[in-house]
């Protein structure tokens, strides 16, 4: 037998002939590998230097091993979060001819740890749900995809911040299955493998004493389950608006948001029946919406006033005709950003009398505004334009406010 690596670069071969592909796995010298931690795993996994990158490297039967980098490979061209598949390597033999089994090649996430060892660091509760959230928008995005995993687990589970933004990815695709399109079935076998996996997983940690006193492993592995269920629904469930409704899309982003999630990515498809929108979720750490408006725009707000703004400035860019999410030759969204402040934030704002804005701030002022159109549209079941909020803003709600806030005159 001769060793034979199949790579998705041709630059990795030279660089993975230099480890020590004869020596089986859990015997490697410590000169090559790289001290990181592990989740469980029911194979011998260790995170070696190639070059100037980190690579994880599992052992396993070749059959699995070549399955399993062409489901991660998959994976790879379908967008959804996982390890990127660099090579593997079959015909290993020892110094003695003997066999060794195959190896799977993957890069390491960078800045990434498992998901069993953050909660083996006693987190609080708040980071937990949050991390949760994370895994359930792994798991949701999965299903969509058509990719059941069958061992959704917190060892098998890579958390990652992004700018911000909580990540969850797959690492083990082993036990995974690719289809078209996922039954229900399918969806809730592989979620109750989730729940039983992630609550069994706490109870050991709770065991080893790793776990927050006030988290119940049981209620938590049940509570992914419900957050999967919320966002599948909200995403999922078909809805098409007509012209002048947008107003119904701003209800779902607030739907998604009450959730406990917010939107990465919103697509919008024209036809004669009317707009269908497609919705990516995302979970995000605290100043998120801050730091986001701040680098897009420039405006310096507070976290809630700077989600409204980016929910709204979102919403904008997807009616413009230079905007398509992944299309290197469309606008950037700073450009779309700069775009909107100049031609919607800007005029919006100016339209409000001085004399009108009390202490109100320019992102307080169109925050009122947005809030005020959202009213008037929900009454009037159809989308009221910006325009014609700020029209009514001015002559119904400003006056009552600064009647309500001027101090009484003394008798």
């Amino acid at each position: 037998m001769a060793l034979q690596i199949s790579a998705t670069n041709p630059e990795h071969p030279a660089l993975l002939l230099e480890l020590p592909w004869d020596v089986p796995l859990e015997e490697w010298p410590e000169e090559y590998l790289v001290p990181l931690p592990r989740g469980i795993s029911r194979h011998v996994v260790r995170y070696a230097r190639a070059g100037s990158e980190v690579i994880a490297v599992k052992e396993l039967a070749e059959r699995p091993a070549l399955r399993e980098y062409e489901l991660l490979r998959d994976l790879d061209r379908l967008g959804i979060p996982a390890v990127d598949p660099l090579a593997v390597l079959t015909g290993r033999t020892d110094g003695a001819g003997a066999p060794l089994e195959s190896v799977l090649v993957t890069r390491h996430l960078g800045g990434s740890m498992p998901y069993r060892s953050m909660f083996e660091t006693t987190m609080r509760p708040a980071t937990m749900h949050r991390l949760m959230d994370a895994l359930a928008v792994l798991l949701v995005r999965l299903h969509l995809a058509g990719f059941a995993w069958g061992d959704c687990s917190l060892s098998n589970t890579l958390f990652r911040r992004d700018a911000g933004a909580y990540a969850a990815y797959l690492v083990d695709a082993e036990t995974g299955d690719l289809h078209p399109r996922l039954s229900p079935g399918q969806r809730e076998y592989d979620l109750d493998l989730a729940r039983v996996n992630i609550s069994g997983e706490l109870l050991d940690l709770e065991a080893s004493g790793a776990l927050h006193p006030s988290v119940d492993p049981i209620e938590f592995g049940t509570e992914i389950c419900a957050r999967y269920q919320g966002l599948w629904q909200e995403l999922t469930r078909t809805s098409v608006y007509p012209a002048g409704k947008y107003h119904y899309i701003e209800r779902r982003i607030r739907r998604l948001n009450e959730l406990g999630f917010d939107v990465a990515e919103m697509q919008i498809e024209r036809s004669s029946g009317g707009d269908t929108v497609t919705f990516v979720p995302k979970v995000v750490d605290a100043g998120h919406h801050q730091r986001q408006l701040l680098r897009l725009t420039g405006l310096d707000t507070e976290e809630n006033q700077a989600r409204r703004l980016l929910n709204d400035l979102e919403s904008w860019m997807a009616t413009q005709d230079d905007y398509a999410p992944g299309d290197p030759l469309a606008a950037r969204p700073e450009v779309l950003a700069h775009r909107w402040v100049r031609d919607v934030f800007r005029p919006t704002v100016r339209a409000v009398p001085h004399d009108l804005r009390g202490s109100m701030d320019p992102a307080e002022i169109y925050h009122e505004l947005l809030e005020h159109r959202w009213y008037l549209s929900e009454r009037a079941q159809h989308d009221i334009g910006l325009d014609t909020a700020v029209e009514a803003y001015i002559a119904q709600v400003l006056p009552r406010a600064r009647t309500t806030l001027e101090p009484t005159a003394p008798e």
